[in-house]
């Protein structure tokens, strides 16, 4: 046993490698190794002999595992030892460029506006993209006869035969929000409704999805008046410059009166520049909501009044940031955005400033 023990604590202390160490624990202590082999023998002995054969045969098992680990061990070190002292690392070296991502004009005018919005006390307010034919249409004030009613201005749900549920639309703007809003919050109200809306229309300045944001304020004694200056605060910060406005009488289905919005602006050398000129340019509908379009919210035309406003979120972001095409939103690359400076997210604040 003692021989046994000599022998095998010898050659793994003289291991050159993992591999030499692994063989010599395959032939020492593996299935058919030396020891095992021996430790089959037990069942061949007399009971005396198992009592004292038994643990002896046990430790030395346990001995030649323990100079494997220990051996193994120091092979590892050494080996790392070896690379460390061949291998070197340059840490005046510059770090490996790293991928960076960009926020999409439209994600990023949409938190501007509503940071915007926030400080003059309007709530962001949310509802479906599937809206039915009421809420998008009815509810506003816009009969069956009107031309935004007909499929080729608006996408129609499809129906299959026999449903004859009411037809649902993708929302033509987010003017149906409103309607749910005044359900469900009555008024006073001072909301904005933010999100995508879609219309079959597609050039330079059209998409069959884009984004709009609209605003509603519903009180005792608003007026337009109040309408004007909350529009001129938030041009003024959206813009960063002090912007006049330009009211021009017009017709919505859902305000009486209505007024388109133009901002002033100057054009040079085909590009336009807010705040400055005089040039005018059209920007947004507005006007004070029409008393049918309360009654349908469930608010009495005789106690509220309040005006509304909508306004393009991707047409917003083509005139601050100098963007030629709609389309280029949606078919552009990061290229395209770090172009535009669409790195990080810089929101204006009402009272100037920027927050992140």
């Amino acid at each position: 046993m003692d021989d046994l023990r000599q022998k095998y604590l010898d050659a793994i202390t003289g291991a050159a490698d993992e591999g030499a160490l692994e063989a010599l624990r395959v032939q020492a202590v593996g299935k058919k190794g030396e020891i095992s082999l021996k430790m089959r023998e037990l069942g061949k002995m007399s009971p005396e002999e198992r009592q004292i054969m038994g643990p002896a045969l046990n430790a030395l098992k346990d001995q030649i595992n323990d100079a494997l680990a220990l051996k193994k061990a120091a092979l590892g070190d050494a080996a790392l030892n070896e690379r460390l002292a061949t291998e070197w690392l340059d840490i005046t070296l510059p770090s490996r460029p790293r991928r960076q991502g960009s926020i999409h004009p439209v994600s990023q005018v949409t938190e501007e506006v509503s940071a915007i919005f926030a400080d003059m006390g309007f709530a962001v307010a949310e509802g479906p993209q599937v809206e039915s034919d009421w809420f998008n249409f009815d509810a506003l004030n816009i009969p069956p006869e009107h031309p935004a009613r007909q499929e080729h201005d608006t996408f129609y749900m499809h129906r299959a035969a026999g449903d004859d549920r009411p037809p649902h639309v993708l929302r033509t703007h987010t003017s149906p929000v409103q309607i749910r809003a005044m359900q469900d919050q009555g008024a006073p109200i001072r909301v904005i409704a933010p999100g995508r809306v879609y219309r079959c229309d597609y050039d330079q300045t059209h998409t069959p999805m884009f984004h709009q944001i609209e605003g509603l304020a519903i009180d005792r004694d608003i007026s337009m008046a109040n309408l004007k200056w909350v529009l001129e605060e938030f041009f003024t910060a959206f813009f960063g410059t002090k912007v006049q406005t330009r009211f021009r009488a017009s017709h919505f289905p859902f305000t009486e009166p209505s007024a388109e919005v133009d901002i002033q602006c100057s054009w040079q050398d085909g590009t336009v520049k807010v705040g400055e000129g005089n040039d005018w340019l059209e920007v947004l509908g507005s006007g004070m909501v029409h008393p049918n379009v309360l009654r349908a919210a469930g608010v009495d035309p005789d106690e509220w009044q309040g005006f509304a406003f909508g306004i393009g979120i991707d047409r917003l972001a083509m005139l601050k940031y100098g963007i030629p095409d709609l389309r280029a939103f949606f078919d552009s690359d990061l290229r395209w955005l770090r172009h535009y400076g669409f790195a990080a997210l810089d929101v204006p604040t009402l009272h100037g400033g920027l927050s992140r």
